[in-house]
């Protein structure tokens, strides 16, 4: 009988789930969630000496503790008791010392209304409440995480107050004091959720792209057991997640050692199994190949180990460190003397990416993709774009960088496209490469796929010539207004017409007057010169044997035939700007030539000129002498 009523009360015991004014918790002593999922009570860690109030699971064998209370100040013996005090909070005290508590709630609460109670809920959630009708909530411990992530906590920030929910790890696997590694949003620039050492960011999950962190894209491919709620308004931004199936027990924690964790716990082998983890790959650590590179850890060129190249239109900043693998420099822009503003730019796509750092990015989640273009290309100091949740409704909001392009890596079957600008000469250059890998790709093409290369080409080269004829016209009405200008100061006459050229040269390019030259050159300004930009450089570089110098190197290491095909591409660009017409190749042969690794390619001629003819003019008797003016101009034949 008397064993009889040792159970009774034993188990009476064990299933309060309260602490209250007459109701207190002592070592030895446990309360339990009314669904007996998590247990309260004190704890050591280990070997470890101290004692500690902590939750943890109560039907699972190995003891999994989710929440402590005192992780900073452990009590070193076995008198702690975890209480409701006279104020109506939970406090904990050593021994007989009441005066100072240990650890306490530390709440406010109205006087006459300090009749609270403390209960454990099957969440994992300990919440102290005013025990009344209305049961106002008070405190919770949800507001106070340790180093786990429980279904239906928050991380994230209150932006009205500044209240910050996020994780931070313990100091060892026998101290649960606050570590040095901590998990949260940081809502700077856009929201993006990163893992801390310290002050410095050591991974960044990246931004929400309306169904996962772009930084981790195991969460579509294998997180069938959770739902993810992602909150971002003017009030609060904040993460929260839920179970999809109630039987599932899945944690998420940051341990000791600055890893990110993910288990499920297994009841037939009773254990945790751990099935993700972050960092853990070289491409996940923050920066590890510096500003405007990329960071691939299935690079296509095995020898390149470290996955770091330059995103197109930069090369390393330090060749000497880059090549010896030592990427943490980056990358700088290629051609620093050729303008990215008004001056025929654009941007080249970068595919299946973690997008950069977005803390140096603005968003406007109004702006489809095509507005986002145009507003990054009107802005000068915009670097790049990208859709801001790019897997919510096919696409929502704009993401643009105004500074270097930080901590963007690779996938090899995931991630959002990336827009980075580039200046005239890597556009053509990139889609001249481009072309040649998607006939590479495609083999012999059908009639199909010639014509869609046929409008794609024609489509380029026509938009070079529009582009290149409105910054003639502006800046001929540009040097128009200017109030010193005089037509006298160039000793130019109106005798010089378009029918003094020789249209036999190169019949199929377009005729200015020389005053409409003169004006749009700023009066032969040697920072107008033809060939500085342009053909000009890249023709300079083939007569020299030096064409492999203008690729971009975030290309990566060729090897000696991908070089091959480099050159090749490059060698076919300057056939297509040839000065004379009946040397240029027709489209047909420049599909077929790309596609075609056999076919026999002629050594380019120089890019086309226009050459004026002598002219003699009447003026007092005097003679003409020989004008030459060079016109670079591309034109569909």
């Amino acid at each position: 009988m008397e064993k009889l009523l040792l159970c009774f009360l034993f188990r009476f015991s064990v299933s309060i789930d309260t602490i209250s004014p007459i109701h207190s918790v002592k070592e030895g002593n446990i309360i339990v969630s009314s669904g007996n999922v998590f247990a309260l009570g004190f704890f050591s860690p280990g070997n470890s000496r101290n004692h500690y109030v902590g939750i943890w699971y109560n039907q699972i064998p190995e003891q999994t503790v989710v929440w402590v209370a005192n992780r900073d100040s452990p009590i070193n013996d076995a008198s702690g008791v975890l209480s409701i005090n006279n104020q109506g909070n939970l406090v904990l005290h050593q021994g007989n010392q009441t005066v100072f508590p240990v650890w306490s709630t530390n709440v406010s609460i109205k006087t006459g209304s300090k009749n609270t109670v403390a209960q454990l809920l099957d969440s994992g959630n300990l919440v102290l409440f005013q025990d009344d009708t209305k049961r106002t909530l008070l405190w919770q411990s949800f507001d106070y995480p340790s180093n786990t992530f429980l279904p239906y906590m928050k991380l994230g920030l209150d932006l009205k107050t500044g209240f910050e929910w996020f994780l931070t790890s313990w100091k060892s696997r026998v101290d649960p004091g606050t570590g040095n590694y901590s998990f949260r949003i940081d809502p700077t620039g856009f929201p993006q959720l990163s893992l801390y050492r310290g002050s410095d960011r050591l991974w960044r999950a990246g931004t929400w792209t309306g169904r996962r962190w772009s930084g981790v894209p195991q969460m579509v491919q294998g997180y069938v057991i959770i739902n993810v709620s992602f909150v971002n308004n003017e009030d609060e931004v904040y993460i929260t997640w839920g179970i999809t199936f109630p039987s599932i027990i899945t944690r998420l924690i940051v341990n000791e050692t600055g890893v990110q964790q993910r288990f499920t716990w297994d009841a037939k082998e009773n254990r945790w199994i751990g099935f993700w983890s972050a960092p853990n790959e070289l491409c996940d650590y923050y920066k590890h190949c510096g500003p405007n590179s990329i960071c691939n850890t299935y690079p296509v060129d095995k020898s390149n180990s470290y996955g770091c190249s330059c995103l197109p239109g930069y090369e390393p900043k330090l060749p000497e460190q880059w090549y010896l693998r030592e990427g943490k420099s980056g990358c700088i822009k290629k051609r620093s003397n050729v303008s990215m503003c008004q001056s025929g730019e654009g941007f080249v796509k970068v595919a299946q990416v973690k997008i950069p750092d977005t803390s140096v990015a603005s968003a406007q989640l109004n702006l489809g993709l095509k507005q986002c273009e145009k507003m990054c290309l009107g802005n000068c100091s915009c670097m790049a774009y990208a859709t801001a949740y790019y897997e919510m409704d096919r696409g929502v909001g704009c993401l643009m960088w105004h500074g270097n392009l930080v901590d963007t890596r690779t996938y090899p079957d995931d991630g959002q496209d990336l827009y980075v600008r580039v200046d005239a000469v890597e556009l053509v250059l990139a889609f001249l490469f481009a072309l040649a890998q998607y006939a590479k790709r495609r083999g012999p093409l059908d009639k199909n796929g010639i014509l869609a290369i046929l409008i794609v080409l024609v489509a380029v080269i026509l938009f070079t010539v529009v582009v290149t004829c409105y910054l003639v016209r502006r800046r001929i009405k540009g040097t128009r207004r200017r109030k010193n200008y005089r037509s006298s100061s160039l000793f130019l006459k109106d005798s010089f017409k378009t029918n003094d050229f020789d249209e036999n040269s190169s019949a199929d390019l377009p005729f200015f007057d020389l005053r409409t030259i003169a004006a749009a050159t700023n009066n032969f300004s040697p920072d107008n010169k033809l060939g500085e930009g342009g053909f000009g450089p890249v023709w300079n570089l083939w007569k020299e044997s030096k064409a492999m110098e203008i690729v971009d190197s975030s290309l990566g290491e060729y090897s000696s035939s991908q070089a091959d095909e480099v050159l090749r591409c490059i060698q076919i660009g300057l056939l297509c700007v040839q000065e004379s017409a009946a040397d240029r190749p027709t489209m047909s042969t420049v599909v077929f030539t790309l596609g075609n690794d056999k076919a026999v390619l002629p050594p380019p001629n120089q890019p086309a000129f226009v050459v004026k003819k002598a002219h003699n003019v009447d003026a007092g008797g005097g003679t003409g002498s020989n004008n030459e003016v060079t016109l670079t101009l591309v034109q569909p034949r």
